[in-house]
């Protein structure tokens, strides 16, 4: 019979590890967009968030799951408590998410680069949004390492 770590524990490291690797290439690639002109970066910001839009919110929530599964069924106390701590980082990325980076991505999502609004120069986003993409980003990977502790416990 197959034990339930069995199954979620590589479903919460596969998953935690495209979640981290996805915020990890964003890291890196965000502050290339303060060396954009303000009319680039709009087109350019939208075209990235679209890529990784449907894929990062699927990935943490898969291994944020897992998480919260391996916390009530893992075998021994310290899974338990990593898989615990793997789901508090990943909820904590979550709330980034969904309070910095996500209305940051709405508010872009409606702007014509070509008519953007006279003072966006005062409101330009980029600064917040890559300083909360690595805050979510440390959260993920974090999370992962958790995970990966867990792993090796169980090894």
């Amino acid at each position: 019979m197959v034990e339930p770590v069995q199954v979620l524990m590589p479903a919460a490291l596969l998953a935690g590890g495209l979640a981290a690797g996805g915020l990890a290439i964003s890291v890196l690639a965000a502050p290339l967009f303060t060396t954009l002109p303000t009319g680039m970066y709009v087109p350019v910001h939208k075209g990235l968030v679209t890529r990784f839009d449907p894929f990062m919110p699927l990935s943490l929530l898969s291994c944020l799951l897992c998480d919260l599964a391996l916390t009530a069924t893992g075998p021994g106390t310290a899974v338990r408590l990593l898989a615990a701590l793997g789901a508090l980082l990943l909820a904590a990325a979550m709330t980034v998410s969904l309070t910095k980076n996500v209305p940051i991505n709405r508010w872009l999502s409606t702007l014509d680069p070509a008519h953007l609004p006279a003072d966006f120069d005062r409101l330009d986003p980029r600064e917040r949004w890559i300083r909360w993409n690595r805050v979510r980003g440390a959260l993920a990977v974090a999370a992962l390492l958790a995970n990966v502790g867990a792993a090796a416990v169980l090894i």
